[in-house]
């Protein structure tokens, strides 16, 4: 028998991030992913080295791979849209777990249970550190669009960045205080 599990991962390249807006370059969720799991693994060394955090960085990253997984099937909501209404909130919530168990399904059911605490996320402590290295992604993506000359992203810089002073998380406050202003060089200046 067939499955396709990893064939439809390979499908998060397709789908595109940011639809809503203007982009001088176009981000999909793969890529995105790749990003949330490096921040997101410092986020938990971070944590762990000064923080006395005991999250598994290895579990935490293989966890932000999969984090936006179920929007292969379901799409990309942009964040007004998903986040302006309790009702639309809780319902997006709603199709994105069926999403996840039918990317479960596509699964040996052997190997289901080795995957789902990357696909869902149970643990509160990996969620809280993905959710924001997902944030923090969300805010490089403003900064490398607005040094592109893309004034489309200010307004959602501005706001990505209040929401990230106030996530509580000691790790991603350590992060912005000695990473964040990298981020704003050039090649040039970071050499």
């Amino acid at each position: 028998m067939s499955y396709n599990f990893f064939p439809m991962i390979s499908r998060m390249r397709y789908i595109h991030r940011w639809g809503l807006m203007r982009n001088t370059f176009q981000e999909n969720i793969q890529e995105h992913s790749h990003q949330v799991a490096v921040l997101a693994h410092a986020l938990a060394v971070i944590e762990n080295r000064f923080f006395g955090g005991h999250s598994d960085p290895g579990a935490v990253a293989v966890a932000a791979l999969y984090h936006d997984a179920s929007e292969i099937l379901t799409g990309d909501m942009p964040t007004p849209i998903k986040y302006d209404n309790p009702a639309i909130q809780n319902a997006y919530k709603n199709v994105e777990a069926v999403a996840e168990r039918k990317l479960l399904s596509m699964l040996p059911p052997e190997l289901r249970a080795d995957f789902e605490p990357a696909v869902t996320i149970p643990d509160p402590d990996v969620r809280r550190l993905v959710k924001a290295a997902d944030k923090l992604s969300a805010y490089l993506k403003c900064v490398e669009e607005l040094k592109a000359g893309n004034s489309e992203f200010r307004k959602a810089k501005e706001q990505t960045y209040a929401a990230l002073q106030q996530n509580p998380t000691p790790a991603l406050r350590y992060f912005m205080e000695h990473f964040l202003d990298g981020f704003e060089l050039t090649l040039d200046e970071l050499n």
